[in-house]
């Protein structure tokens, strides 16, 4: 089973050339402008300095972490009554409660490092993974979490501090 999405550091690069480091890369003049304006436009959901929790033109709450689809997968399950049990996972944020106010963020995330736990396992994942049948659901369900996980880049998010754009 291959897991889908970006890379922890596919995704911090995209956030440090949104925050302004140019690639390195030859760009048209217009790449250059395309790029002006999507700094423009998404200027305050990235920081050097930590991540970001913003509010979407749809309402939904959203942290920033920039890291990558299997970090969020395991950050969604270690913070799972702050986040929206609606959302799928994804590379640049996690959708968070819409109520979520930023002292619950702080109580709820203040321990959350030490208890880091492995992603949740949609059960149509599971027909996917070879063997499955042979497998007791439980082991199925531990091997593919273990390989969706990204553990190492879920504490350094967790480590990073939180910066609030929404009230």
């Amino acid at each position: 089973m291959g897991i889908a999405g970006l890379s922890f550091e596919l995704s911090r690069a995209m956030r440090d050339v949104l925050i302004g480091a140019n690639p390195p890369v030859r760009l048209t003049h217009r790449a250059t402008a395309r790029l002006a304006d999507i700094r423009d436009q998404d200027a305050g959901l990235a920081r050097t300095d930590g991540t970001v929790i913003s509010r979407a033109g749809s309402g939904d709450v959203r942290w920033w972490t920039w890291a990558g689809y299997r970090a969020n997968a395991t950050l969604a399950s270690t913070l799972d009554g702050l986040t929206d049990p609606m959302q799928n996972s994804e590379d640049n944020y996690i959708r968070l409660r819409k109520d979520l106010l930023p002292a619950e963020w702080k109580a709820g995330s203040a321990d959350a490092a030490a208890r880091i736990c492995l992603p949740h396992v949609d059960e149509k994942a599971l027909a996917g993974l070879k063997f499955s049948k042979a497998l007791p659901e439980r082991l199925a369900t531990a091997t593919l979490a273990a390989r969706l996980a990204d553990l190492g880049a879920a504490a350094a998010v967790l480590a990073e501090p939180t910066w609030f754009a929404i009230g």
